[in-house]
């Protein structure tokens, strides 16, 4: 019988493949059923289909502050929309130069920049409680309102993967529950198995969370955007990272804090939470030079990565 750190190793294994598996389902099945109910193909693409891809971070990051603390919860939002810009962005550069459309600078980075900005504003006093969760949940509703009304007023303009059905079908219902489902097991694999694997070795929950769950919970994203890279889908791409971020904080972390109240140590608002901001105005930043991120940019967000992961650990 597996014990110890190889039981932990097999449980962060399981964890990952099944958020693999529970998030394709999910954005297959959500996608198809909300087509099925007459909504358009672009509506579905930056609703249904953004809000999927997010239930990784989502499900890990409450179960992780039930299970185990806030701390935990805080830490896999936070690293994960790090681990976002510097590792997945890097990487799918690194493959190929990606592309930034007028629309999304500016449509979309707007609202990237404000939700990083509304981070560590929120946690000023060291707690983000339940009126800072419900605040961040409307500013989640506004930006929802925002982008169907520019989606209804410009249908044709954005595209989605999903085929299109001809009705509502049982297949697509099972799918998102057996999504769901996975969801749920994996996430609970990979809090146990990631968090007793690095509490093992006397690492802080909070840094549990920012590295090895948020990793785990950003695999998803990493290999989505490392294959449309090799294919040239620049556009698919961006607009993963850029929305992934803001439900990842407006979102996940709204839910999170009505859930439990979060405690932000001064350290945490020293650190952590500015360098969110910070990876996110350098994003920006190589975006607006050109409207594109070159291989070399690429480069520039995984050295920046590595740098923040080799700090947290010295």
């Amino acid at each position: 019988m597996l014990e110890g750190l190889g039981l932990y190793l097999l449980l962060l294994a399981a964890g990952i493949a099944a958020l693999f598996i529970g998030a394709e389902l999910l954005v297959k099945g959500a996608g198809r059923l909300a087509l099925g109910l007459g909504l358009r193909s672009a509506t579905v693409g930056v609703t249904v289909v953004a809000f999927a891809t997010t239930s990784p971070e989502l499900f890990v990051a409450i179960l992780g502050a039930l299970d185990v603390s806030a701390d935990v919860g805080l830490g896999t939002i936070v690293g994960s929309n790090i681990a976002n810009i510097g590792l997945v962005l890097g990487v799918a550069a690194v493959i190929h130069p990606l592309t930034i459309s007028e629309r999304v600078m500016r449509r979309h980075v707007p609202f990237m920049v404000l939700a990083a900005v509304l981070l560590p504003l929120v946690a000023l006093d060291g707690v983000i409680g339940r009126l800072e969760g419900a605040f961040l949940l409307v500013v989640l509703a506004g930006f929802t309102g925002y982008i169907l009304y520019y989606v209804n007023a410009d249908p044709a303009t954005l595209e989605t993967n999903v085929e299109t059905p001809g009705g509502l079908e049982w297949r697509d219902a099972g799918l998102v529950i057996g999504g769901l489902i996975a969801l749920v097991i994996g996430s609970r694999w990979l809090v146990s198995g990631g968090s007793s694997l690095l509490l093992a070795f006397d690492v802080p929950e909070f840094v549990v969370g920012l590295t090895v769950l948020a990793i785990g919970t950003s695999l998803p994203e990493l290999a989505a955007s490392a294959v449309g890279a090799a294919r040239g889908e620049t556009g698919f791409v961006i607009g993963n990272v850029i929305g992934s971020n803001i439900y990842n904080i407006l979102a996940v972390l709204g839910l999170l804090a009505l859930v439990v109240p979060i405690s932000v140590s001064p350290a945490v608002l020293r650190f952590e939470l500015p360098l969110v901001v910070g990876f996110t105005v350098l994003l920006v930043g190589m975006m607006g030079y050109g409207r594109r991120l070159s291989r070399l940019d690429g480069a520039i967000l995984l050295v920046a990565y590595g740098v923040f992961m080799w700090l947290l650990f010295t």
